[in-house]
């Protein structure tokens, strides 16, 4: 698990149990606000989006003068109005390469078309672009999170050197579309990242074979397993059958740790309902790679009868990914955390009812780990590439607490012990139950 989300996952716990702790120990007064971006999964509702807890807020500028520096080292939170185009400054190494994934959410009850969405590009200082893309609403006609990442890397013919670049991040808006109409704007995250380069230059090209045949699907009883509201609060799984249930507009994050070498395939089901008509995009499921760089997605229109939609086939994890032309094969290019994101369109709730819906995720990871490529720096946030024991253990347990529990203890100390002892037992007996539950799983963990 990232640096960046243990430390989300850290400051969430510390807030719920300060805020559960104060509950049962002072009189009654009205509840604190709690910071933008603090929500969590238990607060969701249909078309809610959970921002990094403790993300900075930034405020995008119509040209590039007096534009926001953005810092790797933490997440932001903005907002895109109707036909906007804002800016936002970076300052970057000549040796590292940067990844802006630019995430837009639409307020839940806005009406969108299919090309509804936005374009996000990186520029140089003399306002030359690096690289460009978009993400749109797509076919479900349903307001979801939509992302999109604007990069430069390093040793293309393209903006090179150090210096000041700017994120320009454009609003799509259909002619004639209920979101153009809307003056109503569009909530922002931006989590920036830097990859330093190789310590020594390596071979610079794709792989030419590897097993794209797509494999027999898993059988077995699915596990219950709801996702998290965002990118910061994604619930890990590894393979396996995963079931959760879902109303209609609501988006579910999941995190999956992949090594170098190791291959990941993904599918989606949505079991039979009552009803008859027929919804496009009725369910959509999307892959992004640790810097959330869309690599995939698969949706399947829907009648009322079970249905499923898989992703394509996609390679093992290999630095040298870069250097092929498809998209679904260089965005695979570094180990870390790949998020799987179910969508279920909002108009299902016309048709079939207001739900829930079951939906089935079945996930399979093969290939045989090996070793990443020695970089000659640290990324940033530092371990976005990295997959530890700790990861792969919440893949099968679920717990997005992992290693959480001494990082909270930390915390605590460090803003003080205000709440006494009483809220050393409570963080005490947490902890103590964490460390028993890992060991029953890791007891019980099963053979690859």
């Amino acid at each position: 698990m990232g640096a960046r989300r243990r430390a989300v996952l850290a400051r969430g716990a510390v807030i719920g149990l300060l805020l559960g702790l104060s509950a049962a120990l002072a009189p009654p007064t009205p509840a604190p606000a709690l910071p933008a971006g603090a929500g969590t999964a238990a607060d969701a509702r249909p078309g809610s989006y959970t921002f990094t807890p403790g993300a900075r807020t930034v405020v995008g500028t119509k040209g590039t003068t007096d534009a926001a520096l953005l810092d790797p080292r933490h997440t932001y939170r903005s907002s895109l109005p109707r036909n906007g185009r804002l800016y936002y400054r970076l300052r970057l190494s000549a040796a590292d390469t940067a990844y802006v994934p630019v995430t837009a959410v639409p307020p839940a009850d806005a009406t969108v078309s299919a090309t509804d969405g936005i374009r996000v590009s990186l520029r140089d200082a003399n306002g030359g672009s690096c690289f460009y893309a978009s993400a749109r609403i797509g076919a479900g006609l349903s307001p979801r999170p939509v992302t999109a990442l604007a990069q430069r890397e390093a040793g293309k013919a393209l903006c090179q050197g150090a210096g000041t670049y700017y994120l320009l991040v454009e609003r799509l808006d259909a002619e004639g579309s209920g979101a153009a109409a809307t003056s109503e704007p569009w909530d922002l995250e931006i989590a920036p990242a830097t990859e330093p380069g190789l310590a020594e230059a390596g071979p610079t090209t794709a792989p030419r074979t590897w097993d794209s045949a797509t494999p027999e699907p898993l059988t077995g009883t699915p596990r219950d397993r709801s996702g998290g509201t965002g990118f910061a609060t994604a619930r890990p799984v590894g393979q396996g059958i995963w079931r959760t249930r879902l109303t209609p507009g609501e988006t579910r994050f999941y995190a999956v740790p992949l090594d170098w070498g190791r291959q990941l395939h993904a599918s989606a089901g949505l079991d039979g309902a009552p009803g008859h008509g027929y919804v496009g995009g009725a369910l959509n499921l999307s892959l992004y790679n640790p810097v959330r760089d869309h690599v995939d997605d698969a949706s399947l229109g829907y009648t009322g009868t079970p249905k499923s939609a898989a992703l394509a086939p996609l390679p093992p994890v290999e630095y040298t990914n870069r250097y092929a032309v498809p998209a679904g094969v260089t965005s695979v290019r570094f180990a870390g955390e790949y998020y799987l994101v179910l969508h279920l369109s909002a108009r299902l709730a016309d048709t079939f009812g207001p739900g829930p819906f079951d939906v089935t995720l079945r996930v399979r990871v093969r290939g045989q780990g090996q070793a990443g490529p020695a970089y000659a720096g640290r990324p940033v946030p530092d371990d976005v590439f990295t997959v530890t024991d700790e990861d792969r253990d919440a893949a099968l347990t679920g717990n997005t607490g992992g290693g959480t529990g001494g990082r909270v203890m930390r915390l605590v100390a460090v803003g003080g012990i205000g709440t006494g002892t009483a809220l050393l037992l409570v963080l005490g007996g947490w902890t103590v139950a964490a460390r028993r539950a890992h060991t029953r799983v890791n007891a019980q963990k099963p053979t690859a």
